[in-house]
């Protein structure tokens, strides 16, 4: 029991140190949290960005992209 007590201990850490759904980031900075981000815009789309890639542009513009699911 022991054991799994501190796997949960450090889960619940590591879940903390996370973005929050919701957080917003823009073209050209670095993706503060992995998972399914979503353009802001009234023609929109998911992607997959990893934490530490740069936000990408979206139909050639810069767009605001919004965390909607953890990876």
């Amino acid at each position: 029991m022991r054991g799994n007590a501190q796997a949960i201990t450090k889960k619940g850490i590591n879940d903390m140190n996370k973005k929050p759904i919701g957080t917003i980031a823009r073209t050209g900075e670095q993706c503060p949290e992995s998972g399914v981000w979503m353009v802001l815009e009234s023609i929109s789309t998911t992607a997959p960005i990893a934490k530490g890639n740069t936000m990408v542009p979206y139909r050639a513009k810069a767009v605001a992209w919004k965390l909607v699911q953890y990876a």
